[in-house]
């Protein structure tokens, strides 16, 4: 088993297989991002050849990841291939999508053995959303999310709370949501990577959020979860469930049981912090699975107790100089 230095046992693998991504998110990139050389990235044998080895070692749940994972054209392989491991020392396969190719590919991530997806999604207004990504994307959005619900998915709507851009909005977002059966995670502004702008201008702490909604409905806090960060509360007055992730508000890192491996094999134990460790280099060795389990205590040895995120100045650099694509969202 993998278990970290503050006795957390890691059980849930966040697996990148791109950094690339078809939206410019002003929250998460600049407009002129430069993504990895193609040739950079694991191939999918390696991929599924590092989820093999966590598996082994006690990990039982894995979301693949992006940038924007179903742009990558070889994914859906690998998911497909996963998805064999459910029942086998795999629990749970899960995929995380901005949704713009998700029409194209519900009904395989279902065939694959995939019953939950997270899909992000800011606002239901047009005009904010191309403004918010940069791209016209939001009917391509609205039609995958219909299409993952016919193939029977189960969809979560991660929504990243930005002051001044779509915190009015929120309530219509999550009553839409909830009327189509979609439970809504809202999410604090992370200073992952330099962005055209300043965090601060849109940064939104989750407390007024959840002070304002309480204004409106009946928040209860909720027993569910889903082993993620979130912290859910059920609204009676719409009949679902509104998730919290608070990393700078409220620090949830005791309870975290997840590691991010990125698609060029970079494993980082906290997604806040520097420390790394290299499983490309493990993989390619003579003896990759000697190599690999000595990788692995090494990332538990050196997982720290706690991310430091802050937004708390004007021009301050950000926490981690690589974005949240690069790392996996």
């Amino acid at each position: 088993m993998l278990v970290d230095g503050f006795q957390r046992t890691i059980s849930y693998l966040r697996l990148s297989v791109t950094d690339r991504c078809d939206l410019r998110c002003t929250y998460c990139m600049p407009e002129a991002m430069r993504f990895l050389p193609r040739r950079d990235l694991l191939t999918i044998d390696e991929l599924y050849e590092l989820a093999q080895g966590f598996i082994a070692r006690g990990v039982n749940k894995i979301r693949i990841t992006g940038g924007e994972p179903l742009v990558r054209r070889d994914a859906i392989d690998l998911i497909g291939r996963l998805g064999q491991k459910l029942g086998n020392g795999l629990n749970e396969l899960m995929v995380t999508t901005n949704g713009t190719q998700l029409a194209e590919h519900a009904s395989a991530l279902a065939n694959a053995g995939v019953r939950r997806i997270n899909v992000s999604l800011d606002t239901l207004d047009r005009g904010t959303y191309a403004t918010l990504a940069r791209r016209d994307r939001l009917p391509d959005v609205l039609a995958g999310i219909a299409a993952a619900k016919a193939a029977g998915l189960s969809i979560k709507i991660n929504v990243v709370a930005l002051k001044g851009v779509n915190e009015d909005s929120l309530p219509n977002l999550i009553e839409w949501a909830h009327a189509e059966g979609h439970d809504v995670t809202l999410i604090e502004v992370m200073p992952l990577g330099d962005v055209d702008g300043d965090r601060i201008d849109h940064y939104l702490p989750l407390t007024e959020v959840r002070n304002a909604l309480n204004k409106i409905w009946n928040l209860v806090p909720s027993d569910y979860r889903t082993g993620g960060p979130a912290r859910y509360f059920d609204v009676h007055e719409t009949g679902g469930r509104i998730g919290f992730i608070t990393p700078l508000t409220d620090n949830f890192c005791n309870g975290c049981n997840r590691i991010r491996v990125t698609s060029t094999g970079q494993l980082y134990p906290c997604l806040g912090g520097r420390e790394r460790v290299d499983l490309r280099a493990a993989l390619r060795s003579p003896d990759p699975q000697a190599a690999l389990d000595r990788a692995l205590d090494e990332a538990m040895r050196i997982k720290p107790e706690r991310h430091r995120f802050a937004i708390s100045e004007r021009g301050a650099a950000p926490a981690q100089a690589r974005h949240m694509s690069v790392t996996g969202g």
